[in-house]
């Protein structure tokens, strides 16, 4: 992430100095807060790429996506703390902002088209033909809407767990490093909540195994 042109600073990552380990999620977010450009970038490089893997699927435009991630990180950069530990993890926090600015992002995109797309010769209105993928985003917004509501019904663990995995595109393997559990509690609690989301859901969606 560099972008000084949009006022985050980019620079190496940082490592804790004591111990030669990388800090935690809310240690950076406390060098966020005390102003510290290498703890944002320590951040982006951990998250970055889930959180415009999210952002593509929902706003399907690469460059709404971009700017999605972009403005999400400047969030967290001008008041990291806005993040509540008791509602869970740094990392289901910045993928949450994600998801309500992509698809903010995607509301505002549809205006925007609406608004300057010019009448037609008899004056009546006319829409929009819907871009690639267009349907598809509006139907992805819809169901990502009910599947954020039936996650907040589910236990923290697992719904952190399902969350990293569909929303942030890490497999399981990697969902266990970053929640520090091992690999077996992590395929417990994608099942358990996996079996609870389809029974919450219904007909809605239809949820897949993570068979990674």
């Amino acid at each position: 992430m560099t972008d000084a042109s949009r006022g985050v600073p980019r620079a190496a990552p940082q490592r804790d100095d004591a111990h030669g380990d990388v800090v935690t999620d809310v240690t950076l977010l406390e060098r966020i807060g005390d102003r510290s450009a290498d703890a944002l970038a320590q951040l982006y490089d951990r998250f970055g790429r889930p959180a415009y893997s999210l952002a593509r699927r929902i706003c399907i435009d690469e460059a709404l996506a971009e700017d999605v991630v972009q403005e999400v990180f400047l969030v967290v950069w001008r008041d990291p703390g806005r993040f509540d530990p008791a509602r869970g993890s740094v990392s289901t926090w910045l993928l949450t902002l994600v998801h309500h600015r992509a698809v903010d992002a995607v509301r505002r995109e549809a205006t925007r088209r609406r608004r300057t797309v010019a009448p037609s010769e008899d004056g009546e209105e006319w829409n929009v033909p819907p871009g690639p993928g267009a349907d598809q985003a509006a139907l992805g917004a819809v169901v990502a809407g009910k599947v954020r509501d039936a996650l907040a019904s589910l236990p923290a663990e697992q719904r952190e767990a399902l969350a990293l995995a569909y929303f942030g595109g890490y497999t399981q393997r990697e969902v266990a490093s970053l929640v520090g559990v091992p690999l077996g509690t992590v395929k417990s609690r994608m099942f358990t909540g996996t079996k609870k989301l389809r029974s919450l859901l219904g007909p809605h969606v239809e949820v897949e195994e993570e068979g990674r």
